[in-house]
């Protein structure tokens, strides 16, 4: 079973930065492209980032670029949301992902989710 569990989500103001960790388990972590995708309410699912399987390449939502990181750690089967300069509208669910490819990933595995709320 595959499990991707999210965590360090919170409550921030505008102007702060927030880390957000996936923790991956029965897959082969270093086989997939992990990514991030946010759902604010009543909008809809939005793409932010995604990193290669060994993390040599990354791609950003335009929005985020320069503000946000993508990493991961194919040891400990981690992946993180490194979120700097919040904004109001970051305000979300942010859900981990790991999918097949990079280009065009098709993503196979969601997590449950972690919400941010971002204060103005």
């Amino acid at each position: 079973q595959v499990l991707l569990v999210e965590s360090g989500g919170g409550l921030v103001q505008t102007g702060d930065s927030l880390r957000l960790s996936c923790a991956a388990s029965g897959l082969t972590f270093s086989s997939y492209t992990m990514g991030w995708f946010r759902q604010a309410p009543g909008k809809e699912r939005e793409y932010v980032a995604r990193i290669s399987s060994l993390g040599i390449r990354t791609v950003y939502a335009d929005v985020v670029k320069g503000r946000f990181t993508i990493s991961r750690d194919n040891i400990k089967n981690t992946t993180s949301l490194q979120m700097d300069n919040l904004k109001p509208e970051d305000a979300a669910v942010y859900y981990c992902v790991a999918g097949r490819g990079f280009a065009t990933p098709v993503y196979d595995y969601w997590g449950q989710g972690t919400q941010v709320t971002v204060s103005s």
